[in-house]
């Protein structure tokens, strides 16, 4: 041993001071060759020659390799292709040598074929399939359309949604004269199925694409689309479509459809969830391609399964790809998803894409015999590739409308649309033009429009919502309302909103009446917003919730739990300026002139089942102040960038996408302005954004914060969204009380994460369910100024509290009501969702301020959300 340490000690000095003749150096292995077919003698592309125990590589289009390590314990290497045999060879460790191996077929006469029912085991490891689709992943960035420093094309996009079969219904005496709709049938999109066009919508584009800096420019040449009429949004139905079947990258990592992302076959996790499979090596037009097929290992995930094409060349681009869905996919609706692209070579021999086509299939059952099936088909020409066009292209919005009278003729779209309708879809856009003007049509519509939005029409006038006509709290007990509202055909610009409510327990009339005058002479309710409002309304009211996101005026918000006893009379004057213009920008002036009275008390200010007081306390002398008088003017500022939305009669149903919403906001109460009793400043800020993580669902994240300057009562403080109610409410905090804190300083983080299945799609018995985890994370953090604090400052009314009692005599009183410390509010929850395909069900669990009194430390909440 010590003449090996002084072996070494000696070598190492001597190659420290560079002693000539002495190295240390050691040759690599390094093993090249060819591998051909043994009785052709042609040489086999994409064949995997690696060290046996170790890495390998796979052979060019020429049959050639050179595989290579420093690891001098490797002394075989092995030889495979699909469908031959595989060989073992002996090398020499530190030697650069050549081997040429020629493979025999694995179904040669001298081969012994042995067939059994067990599956052989697919691996990553030495798999000629997984080194290609690493090798078209090395090159995707130079292949994709994005990888062009410079593209112009002309686009043309058809969108078609279509039955498979004539409605029943309709062959009832009451519908049968709308058959006529139902006549054509279109035999050549879907095979095996005949489809009946309902809807259809046309564009014609140029397209001009630059990478640096990355920029896209969009000019209309011509669009048409079905007309729905008044009861249907067509913009709307547009907008849907298009977010479901947007534009599909297969060399993206994840692919959005149906507001769902699928991981791409090409993408840098798809090894890990795809098994690939070598098919063929097949030529066209003089090109070879490796015909390559991919199945996921999971059926339930959302994945793909198909075919593509790949070239030899070296470039490893896509030429074809057709691809689809396992029928045990977690997904809704749908029944069939076919995805088809093809690709066409350039003069500087890329491919690039030419056609691609998106159908899917949507039924309530996988076995259901009628369906929907929606198509959109994109047609790519005239293409022109890195040639800049002028800087001024590029000016100004993204989109742009240039066309002109003739592109609404037939005669302009049978001489520009790439690919000729069928019969049937030729006449779709007549079929419903005249199924909108018929009378009948038009009632039976009416009445659907009644059970969707929950107004009825009559005449000029809509009367409605239909779910707010009865409701119930403990102010009023019953609570029964009617409202209604003008519509354009009494007039384009000017509107007429209102209701009339009654209490049978308070006994009093509540009501609210607007008039609005839009200035674009469309509805106040549609897009582009440009209207001004006046409102008047005396109602109810819980504090903090003018800004919540659902009305309480709803029977099925009626039911809360625990005590319900924080409730205000508001008197309110508001005018407003509301404007939308391009690029998702809203702003929003207002004025606001509010009384408030507190609820639940007597007319000397003392609460009948606890309650709101508004208190003077000066010493040992208390007053009550029947009336909380506020004038305030805001701005609200809202940037919301490439939103999509679907317009229903009074509200908007968002389709989320992967870009933010921002809103900022800034309040100034006047004090002496119309009596208002303070002055202050509020400034607030929203951002949302979903963050899609493919293969693990998408999270929807909040942040929000809000600042109050100047001293105010609690009333003008920020009052904190809570639910008492048995739903669970996203943007609430499900286990806070009404009004039990408020802060004027305050920043909230809220994370509802959906991971689609990821942990039960991988459990045998749970993934026939279809069932998708969730979790969330609500977490507010604030403080109260001492300014701001009743406990601090003698001038402000005191919190609300609860009179605690021993008969009649008053023995004490708890708080209901705290100011934000430095401890944060918590809540997180866990759940399953896609119960029945409509229902989410969480486990709520609130973590700190558990002292406070009739609070609830755990919580069952249901949802009900349509989802794919």
């Amino acid at each position: 041993m010590f003449n090996r340490f002084i072996y070494k000690f000696v070598l190492s000095v001597l190659v420290t001071f560079g002693i000539p003749g002495v190295t240390l150096a050691q040759s690599n292995t390094i093993v090249r060759g060819i591998v051909t077919d043994s009785l052709s003698g042609s040489p086999l592309q994409f064949a995997s020659i690696y060290f046996k125990g170790g890495r390998g590589v796979i052979s060019n289009k020429d049959g050639s390799f050179t595989l290579e390590t420093s690891n001098m314990k490797f002394k075989k290497i092995e030889a495979s292709y699909a469908g031959y045999k595989t060989v073992e060879f002996s090398i020499s460790p530190g030697v650069d040598q050549s081997l040429n191996i020629a493979l025999v077929l694995a179904d040669d006469d001298n081969t012994v074929v042995v067939t059994s029912k067990r599956r052989i085991k697919y691996s990553n490891k030495n798999n000629p399939a997984v080194e290609l689709i690493r090798k078209v992943l090395e090159h995707r960035d130079e292949n994709r359309m994005g990888g062009y420093d410079a593209l112009q094309y002309e686009l043309y996009e058809k969108m078609i949604v279509s039955l498979t079969e004539k409605p029943k219904i309709t062959e009832k005496k009451l519908l049968n004269k709308f058959s006529f709709v139902f006549d054509g049938e279109d035999t050549t999109s879907f095979e095996g199925k005949k489809l009946i066009p309902m809807y259809m919508e046309e564009k014609l584009s140029d397209i001009y694409r630059q990478k640096d800096p990355t920029r896209r420019k969009e000019y209309i040449k011509g669009e048409k689309k079905v007309n729905l009429g008044e009861f249907i949004d067509s913009r709307g139905v547009s907008q849907y479509l298009s977010r479901m079947y947007e534009d599909v990258d297969i060399y993206q990592g994840s692919i959005s459809l149906m507001s769902n992302q699928f991981l791409s076959p090409i993408s840098q996790l798809a090894p890990t969830f795809y098994q690939f499979y070598i098919r063929d090596t097949i030529e066209e037009n003089g090109q070879q391609f490796v015909k390559l097929y991919f199945t996921p290992r999971n059926t339930n995930d959302l994945l793909f399964r198909g075919t593509m094409y790949i070239t030899t060349d070296g470039r490893y681009a896509v030429a074809k790809v057709d691809m689809t869905v396992s029928k045990n996919i977690n997904l809704n609706w749908v029944k069939d998803l076919k995805i088809s692209q093809r690709f066409e070579k350039t003069d500087n021999d890329k491919f690039i894409l030419t056609q691609s086509n998106v159908l899917a299939e949507f039924a309530l059952t996988k076995g259901s015999k009628g369906s929907i099936v929606g198509e959109r088909a994109l047609s790519f020409k005239d293409i022109l590739i890195n040639k800049p066009a002028p800087d001024s292209v590029f000016r100004g919005q993204e989109v742009v409308n240039v066309e002109n009278d003739a592109s609404q003729t037939d005669a302009y779209w049978n001489e520009n649309r790439h690919v000729p309708l069928s019969t049937a879809q030729s006449q779709v856009y007549a079929n419903i033009d005249s199924l909108q003007k018929m009378p009948s049509f038009r009632r039976l519509m009416d009445w659907a429009t009644v059970l969707l939005a929950g107004y009825k029409a009559f005449g000029p006038v809509e009367v409605g919502p239909v779910n707010t006509f009865y409701s119930f709290n403990p102010v009023e007990g019953f609570r029964g309302r009617l409202g209604g509202r003008t519509t354009p055909k009494f007039s384009e610009s000017l509107y007429f909103e209102g209701y009339l409510a009654y209490g049978f327990k308070d006994e009093k009339f509540k009501y609210s009446g607007s008039a609005s005058y839009s200035f674009n002479k469309k509805s106040i309710y549609t897009f582009p917003q440009n209207f001004v409002r006046a409102t008047y309304q005396f109602d109810t009211q819980i504090p903090g919730q003018e800004l919540q996101f659902v009305s309480e005026d709803n029977f099925l918000l009626s039911f809360k739990r625990g005590v319900n006893d924080k409730w205000l009379y508001n008197r309110t004057s508001k005018f407003e300026y509301i404007n939308e213009f391009g690029k998702g920008l809203r702003y929003t002036l207002m004025f606001k002139h509010t009384g408030q009275t507190p609820a639940l008390v007597d007319s000397n200010g003392i609460a009948k089942s606890g309650g709101i007081r508004y208190l003077n306390v000066h010493g040992v002398d208390t007053s009550f102040i029947n009336k909380l008088t506020i004038s305030e003017v805001s701005l609200e500022l809202r940037w919301a960038p490439r939103e999509q939305f679907y317009q229903g009669k009074t509200y908007r149903t968002p389709i989320f996408n992967k870009y933010p919403i921002f809103t900022l906001g800034y309040t100034q109460g006047i004090k002496g302005l119309f009596g208002s009793d303070y002055s202050y400043s509020k400034l607030n800020f929203r951002m949302f954004k979903r963050f899609y993580l493919t293969t693990l669902g998408y999270s929807d994240v909040v942040i929000e914060g809000a600042k109050v300057f100047g001293t105010v009562p609690f009333p003008l403080l920020s009052v904190h969204r809570a639910n008492q109610t048995y739903a669970y409410q996203l943007n609430s905090y499900n286990l806070m009380n009404f009004m039990e804190f408020v802060s004027d300083q305050s920043v909230a983080v809220n994370i509802d994460h959906n991971f689609g299945g990821f942990i039960f799609n991988k459990i045998p018995l749970l993934k026939r369910l279809k069932l998708r985890e969730v979790a969330s994370f609500k977490l507010l953090y604030g403080s109260l100024s001492d300014k701001n604090n009743p406990a601090n400052n003698a001038d402000l009314m005191p919190f609300p509290f609860t009179y605690q009692k021993t008969g009649s005599t008053i023995t004490g009183f708890e708080r209901n009501t705290y100011g934000l410390g430095s401890t944060p509010y918590i809540e997180a929850s866990i759940g399953i969702a896609n119960i029945f395909k409509l229902f989410r069900v969480d486990a709520v669990r609130r973590f700190t301020y558990l002292d406070n009194p009739n609070v609830p430390e755990w919580g069952i909440r249901t949802r009900v959300k349509f989802d794919f």
